[in-house]
């Protein structure tokens, strides 16, 4: 399952069916779980922990140092979760001593080709950054989001479920759940409802979650004025209240 043109360091600790392929290397303090797949070409550092199930592509780099001109060789790492897909190029940093240490990805991700998570980043389950994306250090994307080609996201910023970014998107402040945005400047354009309807989101809740929306960036209202007319919904409907913990909880403001 090891290619002979492999180097693998003699702490790294791997699973008896990981597979590694031609020329890769696999440094110190490296962790990978069960039937996870390393392609020819790859680089992975430490400490870095890998999950089950993952396919990591030729030519990717992960678990390497931040790019942050703070970090001064403090030990932290990388944990990626299970059932992710890696493709060509993509890169993947360690944390820093500033934040939490820790870059985080949860499972069931899509990173296509060139993509880049940054240090610190927390990244949820089933979502995808596709080609070219790029998370600036500190950035938060929860489950089910899509960043379109190119989209780039400032240090800091959060990206709220079910939220999808349009091509060449460039998020500055938070982008809360289920929106769409597009666009130079980035901006909002509407509610994810095919998104949100393919992931089994009823009519009747698609509806009540664009009200929300409009509540929000169409009535005129103060985003405190949009809140308080909201709190009725969001006690019956907890993706509602979802959205407004989310815009409660925003530090950089929301793309409004």
């Amino acid at each position: 399952m090891i290619e002979s043109t492999a180097i693998i360091d003699r702490s790294a600790q791997l699973a008896d069916d990981v597979s590694i392929g031609a020329y890769s290397i696999v440094g110190p303090n490296v962790i990978i779980d069960t039937g996870t797949t390393i392609g020819p070409h790859a680089v992975i550092n430490g400490p870095t922990r890998i999950g089950k199930n993952n396919r990591v592509y030729q030519f990717t780099s992960i678990g390497e140092d931040p790019q942050d001109k703070k970090y001064g060789n403090e030990v932290t790492e990388l944990v990626i979760g299970d059932n992710n897909v890696i493709r060509e190029f993509s890169t993947m940093h360690r944390g820093t001593s500033q934040d939490k240490g820790v870059t985080k990805i949860g499972s069931h991700n899509l990173f296509m080709a060139y993509s880049h998570v940054a240090h610190d980043c927390l990244i949820g389950n089933y979502s995808i950054l596709a080609n070219g994306a790029s998370l600036a250090g500190h950035v938060r994307v929860d489950d089910h989001v899509i960043l379109g080609g190119f989209t780039l996201v400032h240090q800091f910023c959060k990206v709220g479920t079910y939220a999808f970014s349009a091509m060449g998107s460039a998020l500055s402040q938070d982008v809360p759940p289920y929106l769409i945005v597009s666009g130079r400047p980035t901006t909002p354009r509407g509610i994810n409802a095919v998104g949100l309807e393919r992931s089994g989101f009823s009519p009747e809740l698609i509806r009540i979650i664009r009200n929300a929306y409009k509540v929000v960036y169409k009535s005129g209202l103060t985003l405190e004025e949009a809140l308080i007319q909201l709190q009725d919904v969001a006690e019956e409907t907890p993706e509602v209240k979802c959205f407004i913990d989310f815009i409660k909880g925003c530090e950089r403001g929301i793309l409004r």
